[in-house]
């Protein structure tokens, strides 16, 4: 049988507590003790885990991460930024895609709670009622990424999507384009996608192009959705000269759409999109985007929710990380 930490007391004649100090803080351990321990520890070939951390500090040294699309790019960046800061913080990361589904996302808590997660990060989904009672229910701290709740009091971090989208919106404008129409989220289950409309028909009202505002539809956060939205947008509002549209999947949906119809992209429309993901500068042609900060959200969520978890508190509650307009080859002047 493998060795344990209660082996590891008993030969070296000292308590379990004094063992874990010496794996963790040794400093805090007189060198009688400490050496005894690292004896033993020598000859037993014992290695230190989790479960054996866990008894001692009871934590699991686990964060969860609840993601609805695992697929969808903009996550990997979101996961790789917490990985790497679980990775400093001295977590592991369990990872669950919900699909948005209510069912699934209720039996994850549950999983998370079975396996005593430490903590949760909920990103980008509505935080509904039932959630919150059930994370409330199983005391498990959480933190929202690229979300915030509105109702209850809950740490985030974000950027502020009425502000990006507002100002990709006066890009085009600025660029001389009159007809603009947009691509949104469907905003069954979506957090970013009324406050990214509110940022589009805010530019067009000071612009003076209220015509515009109605001039979107609406797709469920895949390329082929925003495809034909594409279609059903140009359908109804031939003239337009320009889109914004509110994930760069969809920019990319958007522009296979008008190359389909032998329309160019930017010669006869521009597109910008959202999100700055790696395939961005690599589709053709490039776009110009909003840039979301993706690896700094996730990793940040994961300090915001260690803090929780070590103070009891975070110094800031709902936190805005900044966005940055990247110009590419997807827009001109009109």
């Amino acid at each position: 049988m493998k060795p344990t930490i209660k082996d590891v007391a008993r030969l070296a004649e000292v308590s379990i507590s004094t063992v874990s100090r010496v794996m963790n803080a040794p400093e805090t351990v007189v060198p009688d003790k400490r050496n005894r321990v690292i004896e033993a520890i020598k000859e037993l070939k014992y290695q230190p885990n989790a479960f054996a951390r866990g008894l001692i500090y009871k934590k699991s040294f686990t964060l969860g991460l609840l993601i609805p699309d695992i697929e969808n790019l903009y996550f990997a960046g979101v996961i790789r930024g917490m990985q790497d800061a679980c990775i400093k913080l001295g977590y592991s990361l369990m990872i669950c895609n919900t699909d948005r589904d209510k069912e699934r996302m209720l039996s994850y808590i549950d999983t998370f709670h079975e396996k005593q997660v430490d903590g949760i990060v909920f990103a980008s989904d509505v935080l509904y009622p039932e959630y919150y009672e059930k994370l409330v229910d199983c005391r498990i701290p959480f933190v929202l990424v690229s979300s915030h709740s509105d109702e209850y009091e809950v740490p985030s971090v974000e950027v502020d999507d009425e502000l990006a989208a507002y100002e990709a919106v006066k890009f085009l404008i600025e660029l001389g384009h009159k007809e603009i129409g947009m691509i949104g989220f469907n905003h069954d289950n979506s957090v970013s996608g009324p406050p990214r409309v509110a940022g589009f028909v805010r530019a067009l009202t000071e612009s003076g192009l209220e015509r515009n505002v109605e001039k979107i539809k609406y797709a469920n956060h895949r390329f082929e959705h925003a495809y034909q939205a594409s279609h059903e947008l140009f359908s109804d509002y031939p003239e337009l000269t320009a889109v914004f549209c509110v994930a760069d999947e969809f920019a990319m949906g958007t522009i296979s759409y008008l190359k389909d119809r032998n329309i160019l992209v930017p010669g006869q429309v521009s597109v910008i999109g959202f999100d700055n993901l790696r395939m961005s500068g690599m589709f053709i042609p490039k776009l110009t985007t909003i840039a979301q900060p993706i690896y700094q959200l996730g990793y940040r969520a994961a300090e915001k929710l260690h803090e929780l978890l070590t103070t009891g508190s975070v110094a800031v509650m709902k936190e805005k990380m900044e966005h940055k307009l990247i110009v590419r080859e997807s827009s001109r002047e009109k």
